[in-house]
C-alpha cells in the first residue's frame, strides 16, 4: 500500500514487536510496497533486518476476531509447511515468544515479523519464460505437501468475494452514487461495461457449480503466486505472501502460471506427469475469471463507496479502467 493505515503510529508498532517477538527497534521504515497489506522495514539493535507487516482486520467483511483467525490459521500454515515439510521457499513468518504466526497489535490491526530475503523481487504479470519451470517446480512441491499440513489449511471458498456489492451497483447505475470523488465515475464506467460483466456473472456461476463438484482431492494452494510474490534468492525462488492460503483445486495456482504463456500446455502436460493429476480446463477457466471478477467486484465496491483522493484510491480506479476499458 502506498499510503500508511489511518492513525497508525510507528509508536504502536515498536511497542508491537517487544512484547511479541523481544526486539528492541533501531530504525523502522514505512516500505510503500504491496497491496492489500501495510509493510515496514525493521533493524533491531543487534543489526539484523526484519519485514514487518501489519494487516487491517476491517479491510475484509465480517468480524475482525474471524479475520484475525483467519489470518492466523493462513500463516500458521504457511509456518508448517516451512518447519514441518522444510519447503525452503516458503518465506514463513517468524513466530512470537509465545510461538504463534501473528499477533493482534490492537483490535484493529494484526503484525507478522518475517526474515528480510536478499534478492531480486518480481513485479505482477506473466511469469519470465527463464523462471517459469522453476516456478512448476515449486508448484508441485507445494501441493505434494498438503499431508504435512495437517488440518490447519482453510478450504477455499470457490463463491465471489463482494458479490453482494457488485449486484447492488449493477442495479443502482440509473441514479448518481455519491462516495466520493471517483463514484459516479466507476457508475459512468460499469454501465458502459454492464452486459459484459453480468455475461461473466454467469460464466462464472456455471464453472464455481463445476468446482464444488470436484471437491475431493483438494491440495494446499498459495492462491497467488504470479511474480509479484517471488523473490529470486541466490539459492533460488521464494515465495512470499501466504496469507491467502487455502485448500482449493490445484489449478489455483496452475492458472497464474500459464496464463499468456506461450509453453502453457507443456507446463500443464508436466504438472500432469509429475503428481499423476491431470489439469482441469473448467477449473483453470473458473480462477483466471474469478480473479478478474473479484478485483471488478472489490473496486467497485470500494469506489462507490466512502473514499478520498489518496495513491491507493486512485490505483483502484486505474486498475477497474484496465479490466472495464478492455471489455468487448
Amino acid at each position: 500500500m502506498e499510503e500508511r493505515p489511518d492513525g497508525f503510529e510507528d509508536a504502536a508498532l515498536i511497542a508491537a514487536l517487544a512484547d511479541g517477538w523481544g526486539l528492541t527497534v533501531r530504525a523502522v521504515t514505512y516500505r510503500p510496497v504491496g497491496f492489500g497489506s501495510y509493510h515496514w522495514s525493521v533493524r533491531d539493535d543487534g543489526g539484523t533486518d526484519w519485514f514487518v507487516t501489519v494487516d487491517d482486520l476491517d479491510r475484509q467483511d465480517g468480524p475482525r476476531d474471524d479475520t484475525f483467525a483467519a489470518l492466523d490459521r493462513a500463516l500458521g500454515t504457511a509456518l508448517a509447511l516451512r518447519q514441518d515439510a522444510g519447503l525452503e521457499f516458503v518465506v514463513a513468518p517468524v513466530p512470537t515468544r509465545s510461538g504463534a504466526a501473528v499477533a493482534r497489535l490492537d483490535p484493529r490491526y494484526a503484525v507478522s515479523v518475517f526474515p528480510t530475503v536478499q534478492g531480486e523481487a518480481g513485479r505482477f504479470g506473466p511469469h519470465r519464460p527463464t523462471d517459469r519451470a522453476e516456478v512448476l517446480d515449486l508448484l508441485v512441491a507445494l501441493h505434494r505437501a498438503t499431508p504435512l499440513a495437517g488440518a490447519r489449511p482453510a478450504r477455499a471458498d470457490p463463491s465471489l468475494p463482494d458479490r453482494a456489492g457488485l449486484h447492488d451497483a449493477l442495479t443502482a447505475l440509473d441514479r448518481p452514487w455519491t462516495g466520493g470523488p471517483y463514484a459516479d465515475p466507476t457508475r459512468r464506467l460499469l454501465a458502459g461495461r454492464a452486459d459484459h460483466v453480468r455475461r461473466l456473472l454467469g460464466d462464472f456461476d456455471r464453472q464455481v457449480a463445476h468446482v464444488r463438484a470436484g471437491a475431493s482431492g483438494w491440495v494446499v494452494t498459495h492462491g497467488e503466486p504470479h511474480p509479484g510474490n517471488l523473490i529470486r534468492h541466490p539459492a533460488g525462488l521464494r515465495l512470499v505472501d501466504w496469507e491467502t492460503v487455502r485448500l482449493a483445486p490445484p489449478e489455483r495456482d496452475l492458472w497464474l502460471l500459464t496464463h499468456g504463456a506461450d509453453d502453457a500446455d507443456d507446463l500443464l502436460r508436466r504438472y500432469a506427469s509429475a503428481t499423476g493429476r491431470p489439469v482441469d480446463p473448467t477449473a483453470l477457466a473458473h480462477y483466471r475469471l474469478r480473479w478478474e471478477l473479484a478485483d471488478i467486484a472489490g473496486y467497485v465496491v470500494e469506489l462507490r463507496g466512502p473514499h478520498g483522493t489518496g495513491a491507493d484510491t486512485a490505483a483502484s480506479w486505474r486498475y477497474l479502467n484496465g479490466y472495464l476499458d478492455a471489455a468487448p
